[in-house]
């Protein structure tokens, strides 16, 4: 494969990357919730990331800001990574983990100290993902417990913190 390159996304990229979102989840819904995000004040230019191959936004990742809320109520920071997506035609050739690696250290970088994902329990815990129930956080989404994982970007990120997560309203849509 020729080089890689990993951006944050721009205005210029928004059709692109509706269009790969569509293709990768094969509807519309995430397409949506991703415009939906861009205008919410949970969106975080830096960490909405695309992968490009010769010209070609091929992939794409974005991380959102969202809380842990304990049964004090008290507002624990942390991100949701969702969406990733990959062209299908590009899939399982390691785009999706670059992005996630560059998106992980990018968080970090900008001070962030967890990030929960719902996904694939075959899939992210290459990347460090942990199920979530480890650190007694939940969420009301009902899924199998091994899909709904976090991860703590810096040591003990996650120290003190359980309860259930708050996403952006525009998830609430889904």
């Amino acid at each position: 494969m020729k080089a890689l390159t990993l951006r944050p996304e721009t205005i210029s990229d928004k059709s692109a990357i509706y269009e790969l979102v569509q293709l990768a989840f094969e509807q519309e819904e995430e397409s949506r919730l991703v415009d939906r995000l861009r205008e919410d004040e949970s969106y975080i230019p830096d960490l909405s990331l695309v992968a490009v191959l010769e010209a070609q936004i091929v992939g794409y990742i974005l991380f959102t800001k969202i809380v842990i809320l304990d049964d004090q109520g008290v507002a624990h920071p942390s991100l949701a990574l969702a969406p990733m997506a990959v062209l299908p035609a590009y899939q399982k050739q390691g785009i999706g983990g670059q992005l996630i690696r560059k998106g992980l250290a990018s968080a970090k970088d900008l001070g962030y100290t967890s990030v929960i994902v719902l996904g694939h329990q075959d899939y992210y815990p290459r990347f460090g993902f942990a199920p979530a129930e480890k650190w007694n956080i939940q969420t009301h989404y009902e899924v199998p417990s091994e899909y709904f994982m976090a991860l703590e970007l810096k040591p003990n990120g996650l120290a003190g913190v359980s309860g259930m997560v708050k996403y952006a309203k525009p998830f609430e849509m889904l």
